[in-house]
């Protein structure tokens, strides 16, 4: 149960990271202040739910298409997010191509160096 906590508020931080790291680099990609955490809790749901999904699609359909499977439920994310809440906005292709990349990028980044620093001592304890 510690386990999926701790997954669960390593994706949580790590998706509010990359949205925001998102909407700052590229001019046509916002989230809003108030429906901030709606944003982050519907995209991480929704990643979550999509992920394996489009990895079983991808494992029995297309092995090749395996490895961009998390770039596609990324943007199957976004896009959900974006249609179910007023707190994420993203306008032309480009910016939807590149928040698709970017948005991923960030995730996958936080969510390998987050657990050293906040997980620290539980990390030590293992050892």
């Amino acid at each position: 149960m510690m386990r999926l906590l701790a997954t669960a508020t390593v994706a949580l931080i790590a998706n509010a990271i990359a949205l925001l790291v998102g909407a700052w680099v590229l001019p046509d990609m916002s989230v809003s202040a108030l429906a901030f955490v709606i944003a982050v809790v519907l995209y991480t749901a929704v990643a979550v739910i999509i992920d394996p999904l489009i990895r079983q699609i991808a494992m029995t359909k297309t092995p090749v298409l395996l490895g961009s499977s998390a770039l596609v439920s990324t943007l199957v994310a976004l896009i959900v997010t974006s249609l179910l809440s007023s707190g994420l906005s993203i306008r032309g292709v480009t910016t939807w191509i590149l928040a698709t990349v970017i948005v991923w990028a960030v995730s996958v980044i936080v969510r390998l160096v987050l657990p050293m620093f906040v997980f620290k001592k539980t990390l030590a304890a293992r050892k």
